[in-house]
């Protein structure tokens, strides 16, 4: 048997999704702090009534040091449970 190979019929390689740095994926019915510990970022509050707000929050990603990329994702609870989400790229204003 080669070293560093699992044996035939062994264990399987994880998911795909257990692979990945970001391993808790949004889901609906999470709370605020639930989905801000999934995303890694803080939530922004943007409008709303107690338990029916939008939130934003700012993933700051890829891009290079002289133009950092940050990608806005808006989040929509109702009864305080996360009811949505919209990522919002903006435009590109360099292109204009």
């Amino acid at each position: 048997m080669a070293q560093g190979l699992p044996p035939l019929g062994g264990p399987y390689p994880p998911p795909f999704t257990a692979t990945l740095s970001n391993n808790i994926p949004l889901a609906h019915g999470m709370t605020a702090d639930e989905a801000a510990f999934a995303l890694g970022v803080p939530l922004s509050y943007v409008r709303g009534l107690p338990g029916d707000e939008i939130f934003l929050a700012f993933r700051g990603y890829g891009g290079s040091g002289l133009f950092p990329k940050r990608d806005r994702l808006y989040l929509q609870f109702r009864k305080g449970r996360l009811a949505g989400w919209k990522g919002d790229w903006g435009h590109n204003w360099m292109w204009q």
